[in-house]
Parts: C-alpha cells; sequence; structure tokens
C-alpha cells in the first residue's frame, strides 16, 4: 500500500453515488475537495464521523470545500444512510476497493490488538487542480472533523 502525500496529483476515478449516478473526481475539478475514507455506514465510529462533517458543512462551504466520502457500502445503503442523519454531502461506493486502495485507504491495520485487512480510516484535501493538498492516515472518528477544521483555518 502506497500512501499518498502533499504535492501528489489525485488518483481520478469515477464511482457510484447514493444514488447510483456516475460520480468522477475530474467533475469537481475547480473547487477543493474533503474526500474522506471510511468503513461502514451507520456504524458508531462513521456516524459520528459523518455527522461532524455534516455539522461543520456551512464552514466548509465557506472554505469552498465540497464534502465527499467513499466506502465499500452499496448506492441503497449510502442513501439509507444518508436519509436516516440527514447528511447533506455525497457518499460514493466503492464495492472493488479500488480507489480505496488508489489512495493508500484500503490495507493491513490493526484492530483490536489484530493485523486485519480493512479500510483504514483517511482523509484527504484535494485541490481544484486535483492536487493532494492534505493527507490524514488512520485517524480517529471522534475529534477528527474539529482536528480537520483547525488545520484547514490555521
Amino acid at each position: 500500500m502506497s500512501r499518498l502525500n502533499p504535492g501528489d496529483a489525485a488518483p481520478h476515478f469515477t464511482l457510484p453515488d447514493q444514488s447510483g449516478a456516475p460520480f468522477t473526481l475530474g467533475d469537481v475539478v475547480g473547487a477543493r475537495t474533503l474526500l474522506y475514507f471510511y468503513p461502514e455506514d451507520d456504524t458508531p465510529g462513521c456516524t459520528t464521523e459523518a455527522c461532524g462533517f455534516n455539522d461543520e458543512l456551512s464552514t466548509l462551504n465557506s472554505l469552498t470545500i465540497r464534502v465527499v466520502g467513499v466506502s465499500p457500502d452499496s448506492p441503497e445503503r449510502h442513501r439509507a444512510f444518508r436519509e436516516k442523519y440527514g447528511l447533506n454531502f455525497t457518499l460514493l461506493s466503492d464495492p472493488e476497493k479500488t480507489v480505496l486502495a488508489a489512495y493508500g485507504a484500503w490495507g493491513e491495520k490493526m484492530m483490536y490488538g489484530k493485523k486485519v485487512t480493512g479500510v483504514i480510516r483517511s482523509t484527504f484535501l484535494i485541490s481544484s487542480e486535483g492536487i493532494i493538498e492534505r493527507a490524514w492516515y488512520n485517524v480517529k472518528a471522534t475529534g477528527h472533523v474539529a482536528r480537520v477544521l483547525r488545520e484547514l483555518t490555521a
């Protein structure tokens, strides 16, 4: 698994969104994007993180940053997750984990003291030109959104 660093080109991709419509990273060139990868819809940590980003959407939008979440879950599951928690940003489905792997967000990690293969909770700020501005790997769901905002407004 290779990690992305600031200055790297963001890997381009097309994935289905919560409605099944194709979403292409290139479609958001011209706007900054906060792309975050998470393990599973409607689990405690993932819900905390998603609701945190949703609660800060007005602040992020004022910084001209669009939020997009990615997990292996299906578009149908994403749709239900968005509706249940009133999420107002795009969720993308990557069941083959190809985009997760391209961003270094899929691989070995420690979980409860055991090595497992899975989603490595990660967030990337992508510039309007498609360049990685910031990369956060192995983040904790609780407090992550606040940390991102502190760094973005510093």
